[in-house]
């Protein structure tokens, strides 16, 4: 405790002899993040730390938390360049909004201001630019571009090739042997099914329709193909737009970051992160969903799982929600979430090393149940902040950067939905899983399914797109846990936490594989 009390004290003369005020709260916090250093790494830190916040130019000489946790993830960056970080949660109200130009045939920055009350204009904006992102991939796929000719024949003569037809062009002819057509599907009158595109829309006759592999709900695009007569297309099949590798997607944004974050190039490309990825064979992040803590069970198995880690601290531990049941009384969760922090006594290098990050489900009080969803207030989460400076209270969903890689991580019982939505429940129902992840994947969405189900923020749409794919999407479904590979992208679920026997899952980021794992019961733990 004398040590501590003297870091404190030299803390607070450099921070004097620099021209800054510290209260003790704060410098007591920087003493805790520095006292597992030797004596002379520490004076080498603290003099990083302040001269990061010259650099930050504050407003004032008080240094406040914020500043100075900015400051502290220097000691992360060693070697890195301004912006590179080796992990990073991004908020999903600051996700970027790209827009593609059909002129140079490339996404451009939107940088216009925001709003969670948009105009009404937004309500079809939002579908027209998720439509531009799916036709321009559509487009490109090798069913759909023209042949290349070479030395007077097609490269590829043995492929047959479509033409993507408009709801305007179908439209303007009485009929038609074979169309095949890009839009939104969408029952505008009761009963019946039209496929829409910014021209027009086209009803659809499903009944000889063949479907292919994903769940069809309202609210997703689709590609219909069949013969066109006397204003209704006869769909043969019904399928998605094709699925895109992200290493073909990210050449039509640049190198600017279009994944979000504070660094100004895409951090995919640097070759620092690149071997920090490669080297820490160690470092895992810790999944969990359905963390109810005001379940008893529940708390005494977090204390486990703590204890446990305590020895080898993961990069991260994400708790989803819901984390209280059904009800809208806040103090009972500030209650609970103190108590979360009460269980990591005595886990020193756990709470030091380890990000415990916080994704509220849509059940859980201070937010709508419209996605993107805010964060749990910090208000209610002080008494955990204070036990656990490195908690972060994310949104649902949520983006994480772990070295080069890409993660997305979502709370929600997105495959109930499907199911309850979809025109055509798949016939292969011990793969499931294959169809959830094609659905997502080739959507290049979170949520492909009308508003009414699961409405969103117009002006905060792009933070539900997977385009280009991640490398992994996190979903914390209460359904049975899976997990599939597709186009380089695996689609998780976690699973419920209570439901599984307290199963969880770990994701090891250096070999991109995924383990599962489960908190013994009391017989096991003798």
């Amino acid at each position: 405790m004398d040590e501590l009390a003297h870091l404190r004290k030299r803390i607070t003369t450099s921070f004097k002899l620099c021209g800054f005020l510290i209260r003790s709260e704060n410098s007591s916090f920087l003493a805790e993040q520095l006292l597992p250093f030797e004596p002379t790494e520490r004076e080498k830190w603290l003099t990083i730390i302040t001269e990061n916040l010259q650099g930050q130019k504050l407003a004032t000489p008080h240094v406040e938390r914020e500043a100075l946790e900015k400051a502290i993830n220097e000691l992360n960056r060693v070697g890195l360049d301004e912006g590179e970080t080796i992990f990073s949660l991004i908020d999903a109200f600051t996700v970027p909004r790209y827009r593609y130009n059909t002129r140079i045939k490339k996404f451009e920055l939107d940088s216009r201001p925001r709003c969670l009350l948009p105009q009404p204009r937004m309500k079809s904006d939002y579908m027209q630019q998720r439509y531009a992102m799916l036709l321009q991939k559509t487009l490109r796929h090798d069913l759909f571009a023209p042949a290349v000719i070479q030395d007077g024949v097609a490269a590829d003569a043995q492929t047959k090739k479509f033409k993507l037809q408009y709801a305007e062009n179908l439209l303007a002819t009485s009929s038609l042997k074979e169309a095949v057509v890009l839009g939104l599907l969408t029952q505008l009158k009761e009963g019946k099914f039209y496929v829409e595109d910014p021209t027009g829309c086209v009803q659809l006759d499903l009944s000889g329709a063949r479907f292919h592999a994903g769940f069809f709900c309202e609210g997703c695009f689709v590609l219909a193909e069949g013969s066109y007569a006397n204003g209704v297309l006869k769909v043969d099949g019904l399928g998605f737009p094709p699925a895109e590798p992200a290493t073909s997607s990210r050449a039509f944004f640049g190198t600017g970051n279009s994944w979000g974050g504070e660094a100004a190039k895409l951090l995919k490309y640097s070759p620092r992160l690149q071997e920090l990825e490669r080297t820490n064979t160690e470092t895992t992040i810790v999944f969990l969903s359905d963390v109810r803590l005001d379940l008893p069970i529940v708390m005494e198995k977090l204390r486990q799982l703590f204890v446990g880690y305590d020895s080898c601290p993961p990069q991260a531990i994400v708790l989803m929600g819901p984390f209280t049941a059904g009800t809208r009384n806040h103090h009972e969760l500030r209650q609970h979430l103190d108590a979360l922090g009460a269980l990591a006594a005595g886990c020193e290098h756990l709470k030091k090393q380890t990000d415990l990050i916080l994704v509220p489900s849509v059940e859980d009080p201070t937010a709508p149940n419209i996605l993107p969803r805010a964060p749990l207030p910090e208000c209610l989460a002080a008494g955990l902040l204070k036990a656990w400076p490195r908690t972060q209270l994310a949104t649902n969903p949520c983006r994480l950067q772990y070295c080069t890689q890409q993660i997305v991580v979502c709370r929600l019982d997105l495959m109930a939905k499907f199911c309850r939505n979809t025109l055509h429940f798949p016939p292969d129902t011990t793969h499931i899983e294959q169809h959830f992840a094609r659905t997502l994947v080739c959507q290049g969405h979170l949520v492909p399914i009308h508003p009414i189900a699961m409405p969103v923020h117009w002006d905060y749409d792009p933070a539900l797109w997977l385009y280009p794919l991640p490398d992994l999407i996190v979903m914390g479904d209460s359904c049975q846990s899976f997990s599939s590979t597709q186009h380089d992208c695996t689609v998780l679920n976690t699973g419920s936490f209570v439901k599984s026997k307290f199963a969880f899952k770990v994701y090891i980021p250096a070999s991109r594989t995924i383990e599962d794992s489960e908190i013994p019961g009391d017989l096991d733990m003798q």
